[in-house]
């Protein structure tokens, strides 16, 4: 029997498919935007430049210093930048630093957005902006950051590299394995999050086996992303986020690599108090224990699974864990001090979880 749920779905306009990017200028013109603010990392500075020459795109100018967690101090920059352009909107233009940072625009100014994701981290779908501030990563969810137009390119992802593309799918799988039991859980995103599930595991399978160019298998895993994307728009998130946010912003790790080695941990833990979660993880992945299947894509793919590969001090885990307990998020298992530490302990390690 289906319980009552309420179901609310987030205004949005998807461009799906290959060859997309040229949509661009029709795209922002419904969007009543003729001064576009480019905005990347550094990194992806030349590939954003020339994928909107190529889209034949005017535009006011290009601030590439997007950063990890959105610091404020950026976003600062970038709304000088904006200003001083006078743009009239932003294009975003890669994973989820840039597109946290066209949020965070858009939270100070109501700037339209066009996002144009080159990973599978999943932000554009989303009403939630992470910002970072003195050490401390604070989240909010309002429609003014929620972005107007998304263009996925499958092109677009075909060089990104397998260690990156594994840990950006990683990232988007998380959201939705935390909607099928976050507190405002629902049927319809069950459904939406074991298809997301289903897609991007396979998919990342074949990456990780070296299938970094095939349109097949990058087609199927930004559609995954987009799905998955979509649950975290929707639903709700649990422990492995609130830990996956504390040491992002206490402690300067790098998101997508720190839900990589954290998603299984997290889920290993809830798992005994999520069984209806864990059957449709079973179908999902094809595996007995999801937890591990989605640990060994990672070791498959040569990407770190412990924590302290990522530098980070051992003597941090307890003060982790103390940050996670001030303000926990609902979580469908209690959370307890000794096996948080326990759970934190293992993934500073890179132990299997079992």
């Amino acid at each position: 029997m289906i319980e009552a749920f309420t179901f609310l779905a987030n205004p949005a306009r998807v461009i799906f498919g290959s060859g997309t990017i040229l949509q661009i200028v029709e795209e922002l013109a419904l969007l009543g935007v003729k001064r576009p603010l480019v905005l990347s990392t550094e990194f992806q500075a030349k590939a954003a430049a020339e994928a909107i020459e190529k889209a034949g795109v005017e535009t006011a100018g290009h601030f590439a210093g997007a950063a990890m967690h959105t610091p404020v101090s950026v976003t600062q920059e970038a709304l000088a930048h904006y200003e001083a352009a006078q743009a009239d909107g932003v294009i975003s233009f890669g994973g989820g630093s840039t597109i946290g940072l066209g949020k965070a625009i858009a939270l100070r100014n109501n700037a339209p957005q066009l996002v144009i994701p080159t990973t599978y981290a999943g932000s554009e779908m989303t009403a939630i902006v992470g910002q970072t501030e003195n050490d401390r990563k604070h989240t909010q969810t309002t429609p003014k950051v929620l972005p107007e137009t998304v263009i996925y390119d499958v092109d677009l992802t075909l060089t990104l590299p397998r260690a990156m593309s594994v840990t950006s799918g990683m990232n988007a799988i998380a959201h939705a394995v935390e909607a099928m039991y976050a507190q405002n859980a629902n049927p319809i995103l069950s459904l939406l999050a074991e298809e997301g599930i289903r897609a991007l595991s396979s998919a990342l399978d074949r990456i990780a086996a070296g299938a970094t160019d095939n349109i097949d298998a990058r087609t199927d895993a930004l559609y995954g992303a987009w799905l998955c994307a979509t649950c975290l728009g929707l639903g709700g998130v649990a422990l492995h986020h609130k830990l996956c946010h504390v040491l992002g912003g206490s402690f300067g790790l790098p998101h997508a690599e720190t839900h990589t080695i954290v998603l299984p941990h997290a889920l290993a833990y809830n798992a005994p108090c999520v069984p209806q979660a864990m059957e449709r993880l079973r179908r999902a992945t094809g595996a007995d224990n999801p937890a591990s299947h989605l640990f060994d894509i990672a070791k498959r793919a040569d990407v770190d699974v412990a924590l302290k590969a990522l530098d980070m001090p051992k003597d941090c885990i307890e003060r982790a864990v103390d940050i996670t307990l001030e303000n926990p998020y609902f979580n469908p298992r209690p959370l307890e001090r000794e096996p948080l530490v326990a759970l934190l302990a293992n993934a500073f390690e890179g132990t299997r979880p079992q």
